[in-house]
């Protein structure tokens, strides 16, 4: 290859010198190549004939040289590419699919879904099977890819088929201290070969929108009209670089930009794409939240004006009034029956109340669960069905949510508020006032009043007998107050009577207790946040919640033995065995043993292993159990056996969403259903219109999906606030960036900590790139020094030449928080050990929530601030091609939001363990 490019050389540089000759001297001829050699051997040996570089060319012919920079770096770009796609090689091309489908029914190739490794994305990915069943017992439900090259122009969520490589080639999973919960959950050992192969042909693609971030370039740069082509970085690790043809390159550096794959050849590194639309500059707050909304594939845009239009209006000049005709259609409960709701504080979507009577002189107990009747509003078709359908649920983040379905209905008509007329879908059971048998149960559309609309502390509090104010009978006199007081507080005490009772029914089911996040936030006149505090944990949230639970189970019996084919109900399955190695190594380092055999035996379990001098150990252990859990999932009846109903954490055999159909789509779906089967009950034939089974099935996998996503989402949102809250801060100086961690996992090079003050799990190395280790003092401080790290099944040690450090499961550390910056991904929080005792603040003790109201004030700071930031660059900056679009529906936090992202970013204090039940209610 050398000997041809130097004839080349030499043949091109003797035609320079014969037109050199041909012209008898009247110009100059220039010869222009990168081959610094032919330029030393060449340039020299005739006169008029010059033998230079491609930047000397520019540099001394061009008289723009502001021009000849930007040539420069486009050609130096084509040929960098050129030259690496010459180094890289090509990819194999993709089989024909006829042979695809041939070698799969041989049982040559095997088809499922590309998942590329978060952390190691460059080098790891796994092919996932479902269903998948091979008589070889070496094949489990996924198959190592190892390399780029071996996926062949896949990307992460496409469905390929691959080949199996020789049992010598296999290669093992890599173990990372960075892959935390990933790496408990696979319950497989690292080091052990796992099959492995290779991608041969792609049988659907998963191409969607993908945000990536326009690198800054190097070099003067122009406002050039030619198209340029640039290699932009994904903000997702698993995506590959996408080569984007762009005539706004420099007006948008650092900014994110929507994407869309356009094709992949076999003879190029990277993928073609194009620009979709603009999000703004990276590091923006908003930019950041849209940028979460779009790689989650959220879409949300304001409710349109044909969706408005299908809305009922409620105005001061044009109330809202009940329908006479759905008065004689429903059963009207508003003069008979005391209706009430318990929600959180400053709730206004109130999805379900509860009434509960004597009858039949004290011998029977009506309880009764009424739930908004959304469908009323929703038509099945409408415009608005249609929206609330691909949206599927309501979304929260961390300071702000959206919605469903338009604010009309989910905080005006369709909220059960008190003291107004709603209509509602009711259960009412009949109950033996001393077993709690069901009598009879009656399912039916009714129309309510709440009289009270009632908070969770205040419910506690009339349950407790202390003195409390009901803001409804605040008007009262005295004796109507104390009567009608006394009527609440009495049918309290009923319900919490029955929830107990259906609590302890459960138990000896063996339902679990796995979550115990509560917080409150604190609003001004405003309802701006002034404050979070931690919750204790009171009997009515489980009162509540049983009652929920009880609704649902009773829907799902009467949807499924009127509809036994095309159901929509939701199972848990039970976990897998070997899921739940870490819990059952964590838990035997501490002296306890955990029996998961059955979800009655791990119940019992996880109520034994309580640490009396570490709360948090409980908690911890939970945590962990519930990270072993499987998912749980919406289905159709037909889809599944009977048996695979089976909801394993609440231990019942048959259970639906019923309770929430303001903010959930499944829930509207059951109550349609609900009503088809009262329909049919009474006159005796099916009822018209259902989706069949297969139709409920892809929607029950859109729902899954969607409800996946939104989980995703808050959780990327969570981080995102946390960066935000500590990237300010000098980890050096500031102390609320020291904090008290509890290790919960040994690694290879260190431990996994959980920060409970801040709601943060991550890891901490004990050992750096350069192999230096973390040794302590007597005093507690830490230095790096040369040494080793040895790991342990309980614990981890590090030795230096000074001495040897222990690092326990369970043991307490101070950490330091600190933030580490992507230009072109999503910040992520960095912990640092300090000090391998527990950390004690020197400054005044102050509420464990403070860190956290810290954080969402900053968050607010930090958005007003970006807006006025993008108006002012907006001002004076170059003009983007598009204009932004704005996603958010609800600027300023509210409370119900909050209470759904704190769930997972703030844990409570060690000492405030709550037994909450792990419900879905």
């Amino acid at each position: 290859m050398l000997c041809i490019l130097l004839c080349m050389c030499r043949c091109v540089y003797s035609a320079a010198v014969w037109y050199y000759n041909h012209l008898a001297g009247m110009m100059d001829i220039v010869m222009i190549t990168d081959d610094q050699e032919a330029v030393d051997q060449y340039s020299s040996l005739s006169s008029g004939v010059y033998v230079i570089t491609v930047r000397d060319y520019l540099q001394n012919f061009w008289p723009d040289l502001q021009a000849a920079h930007e040539l420069y770096a486009s050609v130096s770009q084509v040929l960098q590419e050129k030259e690496s796609e010459g180094k890289e090689g090509e990819y194999g091309e993709h089989l024909p699919p006829e042979v695809l489908e041939a070698g799969i029914k041989s049982g040559r190739y095997i088809q499922g879904t590309l998942n590329v490794s978060k952390h190691r994305a460059q080098t790891e990915a796994f092919v996932m099977m479902e269903g998948f069943s091979n008589k070889s017992s070496d094949i489990g439900c996924r198959v190592l890819v190892h390399g780029d090259k071996s996926r062949n122009r896949a990307v992460h969520g496409d469905v390929v088929v691959m080949e199996l490589l020789p049992k010598s080639e296999w290669r093992g999973k890599v173990t990372a201290l960075s892959e935390g919960q990933g790496a408990e959950k696979s319950g497989e050992d690292e080091s052990k070969p796992l099959p492995t192969g290779r991608v041969v042909g792609i049988l659907q693609r998963n191409w969607r929108d993908y945000v990536v971030t326009f690198p800054p370039r190097e070099g003067p740069q122009s406002q050039s009209r030619n198209s340029q082509r640039i290699l932009a970085v994904p903000w997702d690790y698993r995506i590959p670089k996408i080569r984007i043809s762009t005539q706004q390159a420099d007006a948008l550096q650092d900014h994110r930009v929507v994407v869309r794959i356009d094709s992949w050849e076999s003879s190029s590194l990277y993928p073609n794409g194009h620009s979709v639309r603009v999000l703004g500059r990276a590091g923006e707050l908003e930019t950041e939240v849209q940028t979460i909304l779009i790689e989650n594939s959220i879409h949300v845009p304001p409710f349109s004006d044909a969706q408005l239009r299908e809305m009922p209006v409620n105005s001061p000049e044009k109330p809202w009034k009940v329908d006479p005709a759905q008065v004689a259609a429903r059963r009207d409960l508003r003069e008979s029956h005391l209706i009430f709701s318990i929600d959180p504080k400053g709730c206004e979507d109130v999805d379900d109340t509860l009434s509960v009577r004597s009858l039949a002189g004290g011998k029977t107990l009506e309880l009764g669960v009424h739930i908004a009747d959304v469908t009323h509003f929703v038509k099945e078709g409408s415009i608005t069905d249609l929206e609330a359908r691909t949206r599927a649920t309501t979304y929260y983040l961390a300071d702000r949510r959206y919605d469903m379905l338009p604010a009309v209905l989910s905080g005006d008509l369709c909220s059960l508020l008190g003291g107004v007329d709603r209509y509602a879908m009711s259960v009412m059971w009949e109950l033996d006032a001393h077993t709690l048998a069901v009598n009879q149960v009656w399912y039916g559309r009714t129309i309510i009043r709440s009289s009270y609309q009632l908070h969770y502390e205040l419910a506690q509090a009339l349950l407790n007998g202390e003195q409390a104010e009901v803001p409804e009978l605040a008007r009262l006199g005295s004796e109507r107050k104390d009567d009608r007081l006394a009527e609440l507080t009495q049918a309290l005490e009923t319900l919490t009577h029955i929830a107990r009772q259906l609590r302890a029914q459960r138990d000896q089911g063996g339902a679990l207790e796995l979550e115990g996040v509560e917080v409150r936030a604190q609003l001004d006149e405003e309802k701006n946040i002034t404050a979070l505090v931690p919750r204790q944990p009171l009997e009515v949230h489980e009162t509540v919640a049983e009652c929920m639970i009880y609704a649902n189970h009773w829907v799902a019996r009467k949807i499924q033995e009127t509809f036994p084919h095309q159901a929509l109900l939701r199972h848990h399955p039970p976990p897998r065995q070997e899921f739940f190695s870490q819990l059952l190594e964590s838990a035997r380092a501490r002296g306890f043993t955990i029996d998961t055999i059955t979800n009655k035996a791990l119940a019992n379990s996880l109520d034994r292993a309580v640490d009396p001098e570490d709360p948090l150990v409980n908690r911890l252990l939970r945590m962990m159990t519930t990270q072993a859990m499987s998912e749980a999932l919406y289905f159709s009846t037909g889809s599944q056996s009977l048996d695979q109903f089976y909801h394993y954490g609440l231990a019942l055999d048959r259970y639906t969403h019923f309770t929430s159909p303001i903010r959930r789509y499944a829930d509207i779906v059951v109550h349609r259903l609900l009503t088809a089967a009262i329909a049919a009950e009474g006159e005796g034939a099916p009822g018209k219109g259902l989706a069949s089974n297969k139709e409920l099935e892809e929607m029950s996998r859109h729902i899954n999906s969607k409800n996946r996503a939104a989980k995703r989402a808050q959780k990327l949102s969570t981080e995102l606030f946390q960066c935000l809250f500590f990237k300010d801060r000098d980890p050096q100086t500031d102390l609320r960036c020291l904090a008290d961690a509890v290790i919960y996992s040994i690694r290879d090079d260190g431990v996994l900590v959980f920060v409970s003050e801040y709601g943060v799990k991550g890891p901490v190395y004990l050992k750096n790139r350069e192999g230096q280790v973390v040794t302590f003092g007597q005093d507690g401080s830490c230095e790096w020094q040369s040494g080793s790290v040895r790991r342990y099944p309980d614990h981890i040690s590090t030795t230096s030449a000074c001495n040897t450090s222990t690092f326990r499961l369970f043991n307490h550390i101070t950490v330091r928080i600190s933030v580490y910056s992507s230009h072109c991904h999503a910040d992520r929080l960095n912990l640092e050990v300090i000090s391998n005792k527990p950390y004690r603040s020197t400054e005044a003790q102050q509420p464990r929530s403070e860190g956290r109201c810290q954080l969402v004030q900053e968050v607010v700071r930090l958005a007003e601030e970006a807006s006025q930031q993008a108006q002012e660059k907006a001002a004076r900056g170059p003009k983007l091609s598009r204009e932004e679009r704005k996603f958010c529906q609800s600027k300023t936090p509210n409370l119900y939001s909050l209470l759904e992202e704190v769930r997972e970013l703030a844990l409570m204090d060690p000492e405030m363990i709550p037994q909450v039940c792990a419900t879905e209610e």
